[in-house]
């Protein structure tokens, strides 16, 4: 028998003794917290102890519908079942809904269903009163099967989320249905282009049993998509991304109780880190012929219950439960008095294609089966009425008018909408000035109006999940190293520093300090000479409205909030003419991500300062903006770029990067690009010769390793592109910090830290980059001053507006003028000389009007609202 007809069959497991079996029961009726092995006793719970157990779990559940206030509700999803594309690159034992190309063309199919196709079966739906249109399909069917990449170049898509992007846009705007998704394993960028076209998202975990995975044999070997770590990633990714998502347990294919239990517990982990698991599924295996595993045991009805009440008990009275209700044979009670408060999908149109041989249930049937043990059937949408209700960030803007023509007060569907097709389209008046927007001048002279933004408490995830999370980065560990050795070879060659060495220098304290310090200090003289270099630049930040969730920001601010604002493009053109008049060469904008400004607003923005002052620098958009902008727009971030360079644009911030290391940048922020993205924008922007700035932001939840891998792949970067045109040093600033605030974050760098990381990033990147910036918003005066002593040349800009770091907490104001800058170089003893973004010479014009005005704004003049 090969390793495709082998029956996966579970290791054998010992019965829980009647002693166990009853503590773990005593436990759940009392409602303490269950461990990984009492849940694994309760799972194979049988007879009397079942229905012990469904009874406690019952309770669980109707305690959450009644602070959910819908008691005695079990809800259900009218929908029709798209099967995008039945082409797929793994190769489960279990699965029919997969085929291969010679059988479609056999059948008469396309490689994937045609436009005309899919929007015949969503009008149906439409007519019949369905709201969902489940979009199921394989796994990046392109990465394995030529005719699949053929179709979607013959169609004009990049890859198969391109087209589920544009497909699912038809639908909203031609049916009215809603899409629901599920396109296997995605990436975080995947999350961002699609979260703007579907209010929800799903992806069976189906279990964490890596054996079932990498054992030849089991179920899932020979599918690269169903590496339990990768599945529980795209979890991750999409509670980041602030995604309702749908999971759940396939149960039945060779996993053991205590597997079971674990994959449980994940998703629970997740749930709670994110609030983002809007549903699990608990799906009992069913044998299929033609397939591998046609000889295995279906999961009986028992162990469905048993996991079934097991899972209400770990998700708790809020977690949301269904069973697939045409999997059962009819016996509907059962699930019900396990603890579901959910029926899944049910179509009257299409088929359950995963499932073809078990019809869905008449919806009458199920209305009176629920009614028989007291539940009213209620009808919901795609997405789940608790995030309805949330709205922002949860639902983009584009798809709030989808959804609130379908749905009631308290998020459920209104039975009799209308479904019809309404336009996908970006809210309108993005650029209406709003809110706080003399905060660049009132934050100095006023403060903030709050120490934290309202939704505080909810729009970071859980603080208690992230306390465990941080935990081992809360007091850098110290680390023997052999300093003087390491001293000597960054003094002889320090391009041949071993990892090893580089850390006992990252941890130097005292005289060894010291003497780091004046190693780097003599290789930034022989690089670049004495001259500390400055920009009179501009910063604009053109709004604050962001609902990312970055846990070190506090700049960020929702819509409601006292301190949020956003300019109008008058404004933000007005600034950059004050800074013109006074001598500056660049104003650098950044902004927070906001959910009604659409992905074209950057090119406005460019293009509004380009246009009135023709001459002006535009350095702008962090790479979290790139791709903010990009997924908006569906185009991929080459195509952005150059079509922002094409704007205005001239070079872009390195800033997004905090810590580029998905350890710490997970804890860091909820929502913001992994470190992979970064590079990639980082990489491309510098291919179309977009040069841009690298920063690393330090002293939170870090530690020197975590330093060190990120100044070496800054370092590789600019071995590949050479587009970066200088590194600074962002000292992280505690003060208003909701990390911080949350007891989790340290409370910034020491000043030892400083002037390590400064000295270690003049040694580190050197040659490959030759200019370390300083940060006087975040360090003073004084503090600049140490870290020129310590390899810094460049001190950055006049600012002339500083919000983010000021909202931060910064006691150090938003303006220096050109002869502070000045002041700063003659406290550490040097020269100074102004530079242009690119680290050229300053046209003797824009000198002049530097120092004839300072580069200080008249006063600070407020811009006039329109």
């Amino acid at each position: 028998m090969s390793d495709q007809d082998a029956v996966p069959q579970p290791p054998e497991a010992d019965r829980p003794t009647a002693n166990a079996m009853r503590r773990a029961l005593k436990r759940a009726r009392d409602g303490v917290a269950l461990d990984v092995t009492e849940a694994a006793v309760l799972l194979q719970a049988r007879g009397d102890d079942l229905a012990d157990l469904t009874t406690s779990a019952a309770r669980v559940r109707d305690a959450g519908l009644e602070a959910a206030g819908r008691p005695g509700v079990i809800t259900y999803s009218r929908s029709v079942f798209i099967p995008l594309t039945r082409l797929c690159r793994d190769k489960c034992h279990y699965c029919t809904f997969v085929t291969v190309p010679g059988k479609l063309r056999r059948e008469g199919h396309g490689m994937f269903m045609s436009p005309d196709e899919v929007l015949d079966i969503a009008r149906k739906g439409a007519e019949l009163g369905c709201k969902e249109a489940l979009i199921t399909l394989g796994d990046k069917p392109e990465d394995r099967w030529p005719e699949a990449r053929e179709w979607l170049d013959a169609h004009g898509y990049d890859d198969t989320i391109a087209y589920v992007r544009a497909i699912s846009i038809r639908i909203l705007e031609e049916t009215g249905l809603l899409p629901h998704l599920n396109p296997g394993v995605m990436s975080w960028t995947d999350f961002q282009r699609l979260k703007p076209v579907a209010p929800s998202m799903g992806m069976m975990l189906e279990t964490t049993a890596e054996r079932l995975w990498s054992e030849p044999g089991m179920p899932h070997y020979g599918s690269p998509d169903k590496e339990p770590a990768v599945r529980l990633r795209v979890l991750e990714d999409a509670g980041r991304s602030s995604v309702p998502f749908t999971s759940g347990l396939l149960i039945g294919i060779g996993e053991t109780y205590e597997e079971r239990a674990d994959s449980l517990f994940a998703l629970r982990r997740v749930a709670r880190s994110y609030h983002g698991i809007q549903e699990l599924i608990i799906q009992n295996f069913r044998a299929k012929p033609d397939t591998a595993m046609h000889g295995m045991p279906d999961a009986e009805l028992d162990d469905l219950v048993a996991t079934v009440a097991v899972a209400r008990h770990i998700m708790g009275p809020s977690g949301n439960l269904q069973a697939p209700p045409n999997l059962v044979d009819g016996e509907y009670a059962r699930l019900i008095d396990a603890g579901i408060d959910d029926w899944g999908g049910v179509s009257p149109v299409t088929i359950d294609h995963v499932n073809p041989e078990k019809p869905w249930p008449k919806l009458e049937e199920l209305a009176a089966q629920s009614a028989e043990v007291g539940f009213e059937l209620r009808e919901r949408l795609c997405v789940y009425p608790e995030f309805v209700t949330r709205g922002e960030p949860w639902l983009d803007p584009r798809l709030l008018p989808h959804v609130n023509a379908l749905s009631d007060a308290d998020g459920l569907a209104v039975a009799d909408a209308p479904v019809v097709g309404r336009p996908w389209q970006e809210p309108d008046e993005e650029f209406t000035a709003s809110g706080r927007t003399d905060l660049h001048r009132t934050i100095d002279t006023e403060g903030r109006t709050k120490d934290r933004r309202d939704d505080f408490d909810v729009v970071y995830g859980d603080w208690e999940a992230l306390r465990e999370q941080a935990a081992p980065g809360m007091v850098p560990s110290r680390i023997d190293g052999d300093v003087r050795q390491a001293l000597k070879q960054a003094a002889d060659d320090p391009t041949k520093l071993t990892d090893d060495e580089a850390l006992a220098l990252l941890h130097a304290d005292g005289p060894a300090l010291d003497a780091l310090c004046g190693i780097a200090d003599d290789i930034r003289k022989s690089v670049v000479g004495d001259d500390v270099t400055y920009i009179v630049t501009r910063n604009i930040n053109f709004t604050n409205v962001c609902y990312t969730g970055c846990r070190f920001c506090a700049f960020a601010q929702r819509r409601t909030d006292a301190d949020a604002y956003t300019l109008s493009l008058d404004q933000v053109a007005d600034r950059a003419q004050q800074a013109w008049d006074v001598g500056a060469v660049e104003v650098c904008m950044q902004g927070g991500i906001h959910p009604d400004l659409p992905g074209t607003a950057y090119f406005d923005i460019a293009k509004a300062v380009k246009e009135r002052v023709p001459g002006m620098h535009v350095h702008a958009f962090s790479p979290m903006e790139v791709v903010n902008g990009a997924t908006r727009t569906g185009m991929s971030i080459r195509e952005w770029l150059t079509a922002a360079r094409e704007a205005g644009l001239d070079s872009i911030p390195g800033t997004a990067a905090e810590i580029l290391d998905d350890e710490v940048r997970w804890i860091l922020t909820k929502g913001k690009l992994p470190a992979a993205t970064w590079i990639e924008v980082i990489k491309t922007a510098h291919e179309l010769g977009i040069r841009s700035s690298s920063t690393m932001m330090y002293g939170h939840v870090d530690q020197p390793r975590h330093w060190l891998g990120h100044l070496r792949t800054l370092a590789s970067i600019q071995q590949e592109t050479g587009g970066f045109t200088e590194f600074v040093t962002l000292p992280f600033i505690h003060t208003n910090a909701p990390v911080y605030l949350a007891g989790i974050a340290r409370p910034g760098p020491t000043t030892r830290d400083n002037r390590a990381v400064t000295a270690m990033a003049r040694v580190l990147l050197h040659p490959h980059i030759p200019n370390i910036q300083t940060s006087w918003v975040k360090l003073g005066t004084e503090g600049a001053a140490e870290m020129l002593r310590s390899g810094a040349n460049d001190l950055g800009g006049t600012l002339m507006e500083e919000t983010i770091s000021r909202m931060a907490g910064s006691s150090y104001g938003s303006y220096k003028s050109v002869k502070d800058l000045i002041a700063v170089a003659d406290a550490a003893g040097r020269p100074s000389k102004p530079r242009t973004t690119l680290y050229g010479e300053v046209p003797e014009e824009r000198v002049g009007a530097a120092q004839a005005s300072d580069g200080h704004l008249p006063e600070l003049l407020p811009v006039l609202e329109p």
